[in-house]
């Protein structure tokens, strides 16, 4: 009897051996692990934009025309009937009921498109951004990025005078101060913003409804929207502009109009409208294309008449000509005269061709 129990214990003891044995090779081995299922990027409600699909449907579905506080919304001689307001919680509850009601503090995260605090006691909205001036002077205006390009047929509007809706920014004038912000004391021959290099354009509908109203039926109409706002479409998107966000922030410039203005350069990025008064616009700018996404000038503008900018050689001063041969000889250098980003990119040969060949 003892020795059938020994054997018994034996026999129990080398079968735990071998489960212990058995576990321990399964928790050594690689543990093949699956696959996390990546979630969708969370998106920010409160941050509207009108290039979603949701939110490419008709302006009238949501915007009202006009506004039932347009009368208020300017003061009485400069009030005209105009989209003032921001829509109506009714147009976004068909599709954002969740959002609406969410349990976020103080409030959720939607209401902010619209007001200010967003709370009961608190139902303050934003100016809307067609006021203009009163829009960006907010805290959300200076950040305000607009998802549509305004599509105006300059070429129908050539009996107009450019300077009615185009004017110098932050002219120098007679000042002594040329530069936008103050630049470092060993600034020497680096580039630095200076005041008068971009034009302003309309801000509002004040200038179009002078011509575009009911009374006139001069189409486009007020209530027709899309037929000048126009969302980017995808060459737009990709279009290269002669602009460095991060040289803004060291220049620490802050101005709507300028950073607005500068980020669409896609030409020279450092290009001074006030040092050429006497250059007609049309020299540059032609009014047939302006009316296209991509406001690129013609690098033969720049010679002029009498050569400025590009001559027949060099020796004759044109800055273009004088940094393709600098090119030429080392491919670092960088043409900073009038390009920011462009000035280590390969010369195109628009540039090339620009030049004068030598007469026989």
């Amino acid at each position: 009897m003892a020795s059938r129990a020994i054997n018994c214990s034996r026999k129990v003891a080398l079968w735990l051996l071998i489960c212990c044995a058995l576990v321990l090779t399964v928790a050594a081995s690689p543990q093949r692990r699956r696959p996390r299922a990546q979630r969708a990027p969370r998106v920010d409600y409160s941050r509207f934009s009108h290039l979603t699909a949701q939110h490419r449907a008709a302006c009238s579905s949501c915007h009202t025309f006009p506004s039932k506080n347009w009368k208020d919304a300017r003061k009485s001689d400069d009030a005209f009937a105009d989209v003032t307001e921001y829509p109506e919680h009714k147009a976004c509850l068909d599709c954002h009921r969740q959002q609406f009601f969410a349990r976020e503090r103080p409030a959720p995260r939607i209401c902010l498109n619209c007001h200010i605090n967003a709370t009961p006691n608190d139902t303050a909205r934003f100016p809307f951004p067609s006021l203009g001036e009163s829009f960006l002077a907010t805290a959300k205006g200076r950040d305000f990025v607009s998802d549509f390009r305004v599509a105006f047929p300059h070429e129908k509007h050539t009996d107009a005078d450019c300077g009615d809706c185009h004017q110098t920014h932050q002219p120098q004038d007679k000042s002594d101060d040329e530069f936008v912000t103050k630049p470092p004391k060993d600034i020497g021959d680096r580039f630095w913003l200076k005041k008068g290099t971009f034009k302003t354009r309309p801000l509002t509908h004040a200038g179009c409804f002078t011509c575009h109203n009911q009374e006139s039926e001069l189409a486009p109409l007020p209530p027709n929207c899309d037929a000048c706002h126009k969302l980017p479409g995808p060459s737009t998107a990709t279009r290269v502009v002669d602009f460095d966000a991060s040289l803004v922030k060291t220049m620490g410039i802050q101005d709507w109009w300028t950073i607005t203005a500068w980020r669409k350069r896609s030409s020279s990025g450092t290009f001074r409208h006030e040092t050429h008064p006497d250059v007609p616009c049309a020299q540059c700018h032609q009014a047939v294309t302006t009316n296209t996404p991509d406001r690129r000038v013609p690098v033969k503008s720049c010679g002029g008449a009498e050569g400025c900018h590009v001559t027949a050689t060099a020796d004759d001063g044109g800055i273009l000509n004088y940094e393709i041969d600098e090119r030429g000889k080392s491919a670092a250098f960088v043409c900073s005269k009038c390009h920011i980003v462009f000035g280590n990119k390969p010369v195109p040969p628009s540039h090339v061709s620009a030049i004068p060949k030598p007469s026989k």
